[in-house]
């Protein structure tokens, strides 16, 4: 009965229980992977709980690995982030050293820019190790507004494929037209301050650390 009186009670979503050592490792990683992807998304956890139909309190409990996420509620976060749902078991997975995503098929994504009309295709993700690397295709159209400002954690490689942008970075701005290049540090406000030529498309790498304390 004592044993009873201590229990948390938690949603049917998830369950709370001891777990063997290898569950407990799992539900930490994928904790500490949905906290790391809500906050490279801007979203704070009272936002990420409403987006997902989950409370606050519930949230943290998964993000600190006390609770195990059923497939379920998994779905419902990665939904809420526009991630696919096998971005949080990224170290478990048994082949994840090749991503090949056919012409126009890359996962469209909602990111800030969005909003602006800023076109968004992922081209692969899950990388092995301490660095993460998100490569995405984005395309600016005359429905596009100018968006500079965009920031994050990591770096950014940028690599102009058609069109022309004058690119905010910081107090400078660059004028990018096909063929050149940007790489800069992402934490710094940055973003395509002026549409010059449109359909504007251009690669963009993003690299992130995926320590414990990202």
């Amino acid at each position: 009965m004592a044993e009873d009186k201590q229990r948390v009670e938690v949603s049917p979503a998830v369950q709370e229980e001891p777990g063997t050592p290898e569950e407990k490792r799992l539900e930490h990683y994928i904790g500490s992977e949905i906290r790391r992807t809500r906050k490279r998304h801007g979203l704070t956890v009272a936002g990420m709980a409403q987006q997902a139909g989950l409370s606050q309190g519930m949230l943290s409990k998964i993000e600190n690995g006390q609770v195990a996420p059923s497939l379920s509620t998994l779905s419902a976060l990665a939904e809420a982030m526009n991630v696919p749902i096998s971005a949080f078991f990224a170290p478990f997975e048994q082949s994840r050293d090749v991503t090949y995503v056919p012409k126009d098929q890359g996962l469209d994504i909602d990111r800030r820019g969005t909003r602006a009309g800023h076109l968004y295709k992922l081209l692969g993700h899950g990388v092995r190790g301490e660095v993460g690397v998100e490569p995405y295709l984005i395309t600016l159209t005359e429905e596009s507004e100018p968006y500079d400002q965009f920031r994050h954690e990591g770096v950014e490689f940028l690599y102009m494929l058609s069109g022309e942008v004058i690119y905010r970075h910081g107090d400078r701005s660059f004028h990018l037209k096909p063929g050149d290049s940007l790489f800069f540090d992402a934490i710094v406000m940055h973003g395509p301050m002026e549409l010059v030529s449109l359909p504007a498309i251009y690669l963009s790498v993003i690299s992130y650390p995926r320590g414990e304390n990202a």
